[in-house]
């Protein structure tokens, strides 16, 4: 199944031979990410569940061995792979820890030892649990979906899967890295073209994520200062991604 969020690049006529095969949510303009996914899991029946990006690439045996895995561990509600980029390094966010409040703004003051994306570290040589996974490739446990729900619609770019993955381990689902199974992850080219776009809506995500899950957990001023840590890099950062948006 493919939900199309409303494309205009004529990118559905390579689909032709396979229609037969696929069915196509055709959206009249975007809907964002979470809801153009959800609106495609009523149509599925599988007891597995793939969320996958279409800027990506998948060998042959990737559905296999992601499926084996989930299979012969029942406690596992998702799981994702090495996401590769195209130059064949660790792609930020396939393996990342709880983006907690302290642990962002070490982040965003540049103590990236306290950071939570992984990417940089040793990469493990056996399946591990993890905090979260990247939306890019999410291999779901139908169970575990219907357990904790779809995603949150009201994120609309970035930050709904790590909104999902703590979703389903505070239901007690676990979420694995599988650094034995790769794919690649091209990004979308629209996105590199909407930069500022794209990063608007990703700070407004973050926002909304320690809003919806840290503001009666930590004091006032603390989530105050993590707001307006994250507004004030999009702000410091504006001027490098319109220089980035006007060079493509």
């Amino acid at each position: 199944m493919i939900a199309d969020n409303g494309s205009s690049d004529h990118s559905l006529t390579s689909l032709a031979p396979l229609h037969s095969r696929l069915t196509i949510l055709h959206n009249e303009h975007n809907l964002g990410f979470s809801r153009a996914n959800n609106l495609c899991i009523p149509f599925l029946e599988t007891p597995y569940v793939l969320f996958l990006n279409p800027d990506s690439t998948v060998a042959e045996d990737t559905l296999q061995q992601m499926l084996n895995f989930m299979q012969t561990h029942a406690d596992v509600g998702m799981a994702g792979p090495l996401i590769l980029n195209e130059d064949g390094s660790e792609q930020r966010g396939c393996r990342r820890d709880e983006p907690k409040p302290l642990a962002a703004l070490n982040t965003l003051i540049g103590k990236r030892e306290a950071g939570i994306n992984k990417v940089g570290t040793t990469l493990p040589t056996h399946p591990i649990e993890v905090d979260a996974i990247s939306g890019a490739f999410m291999f779901v446990r139908r169970a575990a979906l219907e357990d904790v729900g779809p995603m949150d619609e009201g994120y609309f770019l970035h930050c709904e899967d790590l909104d999902w993955c703590k979703r389903f381990r505070d239901k007690g689902w676990k979420v694995m890295f599988l650094p034995h199974v790769s794919i690649t992850h091209f990004k979308g080219g629209s996105s590199r073209k909407r930069v500022v776009r794209v990063e608007w809506h990703k700070h407004k995500g973050m926002v909304r994520y320690y809003r919806k899950f840290y503001k009666d957990k930590y004091p006032a001023i603390v989530m105050y200062a993590v707001y307006a840590a994250v507004w004030g890099r999009f702000a410091l950062m504006l001027p490098i991604w319109r220089l980035r948006s006007a060079l493509k």
